[in-house]
């Protein structure tokens, strides 16, 4: 079996880490504070009855929609940004609700963080953009958290995390990506029949655990392409049996062979 997964610091195992690993945040903070009819995907509003609310409508393949970021009567607009997404866990993007709104009486942790958020954007200071770009990468994640805890997912990546038992053959393919992987292999991870596996995680993922491991090696080869690497060390490291195998599957998947995406890079 492979090394033990990572943890949190309670000792847990780590859900998040080794896709947050490979996610991008992306901030526009051209955008002004309180700014109407822009194209912020990130608000946080204020009311003098309800308090502050966080609004956050994720961008897929370049397409998102606004629809729940109007808003209320009351409420007054404190922060707007443009957030976008990129690298291999965007597969958390896809997973959230086309809108996440949330209170922030509803979760201290997550206001801990848009405290300062709010100051950096209405209180200019040196360093303010970095602190900005900084702080907006750990709302992201803090958002995910919350969606994940909260089960805002009905199905995806996040629905299945949500899971005790799929969470640890998911983190299992996060983390160890080449290992010779079997259905049997994760079932027993998970800590459940093969039967009983393989149906949770199609209903909680919406895929199967085999179809989703591949989707995942093949993501992360195209990343790895991306930075150069030969074509023979994505192939092991990603857990196909050749590089001729590991070709195959990337060109069924992409519609381009691993050394076009290469040479592309380069």
């Amino acid at each position: 079996m492979p090394a033990p997964y990572r943890t949190s610091f309670n000792g847990r195992l780590d859900r998040l880490s080794s896709l947050i690993d490979r996610l991008r945040v992306h901030v526009d903070i051209s955008l002004t504070t309180g700014a109407d009819g822009s194209d912020a995907n990130l608000r946080i509003y204020d009311s003098p009855v309800k308090g502050q609310r966080l609004a956050f409508c994720p961008v897929r393949d370049g397409k998102g929609t606004l629809c729940g970021m109007e808003p209320a009567s009351d409420e007054t607009s404190l922060v707007a940004a443009r957030i976008t997404i990129s690298g291999v866990g965007r597969q958390l993007i896809s997973a959230l609700p086309d809108c996440i709104s949330v209170q922030m009486t509803e979760d201290p942790f997550l206001s801990a963080v848009v405290t300062p958020l709010i100051e950096e954007a209405t209180m200019p200071r040196c360093g303010g953009q970095a602190a900005f770009q900084r702080l907006c990468e750990v709302v992201v994640i803090r958002l995910l958290r919350h969606a994940m805890e909260e089960g805002k997912a009905d199905t995806g990546l996040l629905n299945g995390l949500a899971n005790p038992r799929i969470a640890a053959a998911l983190v299992a393919i996060h983390e160890v990506p080449g290992e010779p992987w079997t259905l049997e292999r994760l079932a027993e991870t998970a800590g459940m029949s093969r039967t009983q596996f393989a149906v949770t995680f199609k209903e909680l993922v919406g895929t199967t655990p085999m179809g989703y491991l591949s989707n995942w090696r093949l993501d992360i080869a195209r990343s790895e392409l991306e930075t150069g690497r030969q074509v023979k060390a994505v192939a092991s490291l990603c857990g196909f049996a050749s590089p001729a195998a590991f070709s195959r599957a990337f060109s069924r998947r992409f519609g381009y062979s691993p050394k076009q995406k290469r040479s592309q890079a380069a």
